[in-house]
């Protein structure tokens, strides 16, 4: 079993940054397949950016591409989600999650790995 743990949320105003963290119990880079999913408030929880086991290729939802970057830190239980320009559709509870395998996919019932979750409040 895989525990993970999100730090980083905060409430910023439109235009600025976060960097949000997710400590997992183990090392994850061997065997699964991290990234994140948000959950804005009576919406459901969706796919926003992952990276693979292996070769750190990664994958984002169209509306963050080229704002958001994940990336895993020198400590490979650690991963980062570098969230730039924020927008205010971008609130929402963040969670780390995990797979096993190469691939984490998009879908939200297809994680193995969820952590309790961030919350994220951009303001306009």
């Amino acid at each position: 079993q895989v525990q993970l743990a999100e730090s980083g949320g905060g409430l910023v105003q439109a235009g600025c940054s976060l960097r949000l963290s997710c400590a997992a119990s183990i090392d994850t880079s061997s065997r699964y397949a991290v990234g994140w999913f948000r959950q804005a408030p009576g919406n459901e929880r969706v796919f926003v950016a992952s990276i693979r086991r292996i070769g750190g290729i990664t994958d984002y939802e169209e509306s963050v591409r080229g704002r958001f970057a994940i990336f895993r830190g020198n400590a490979k239980n650690t991963v980062y989600l570098q969230m730039n320009s924020l927008k205010p559709e971008d609130t929402a509870v963040y969670f780390c999650a995990a797979k096993s395998g190469p691939t984490l996919g998009r879908i939200a019932s297809g994680v193995d790995y969820w952590g309790k979750g961030t919350l994220v409040t951009v303001s306009s």
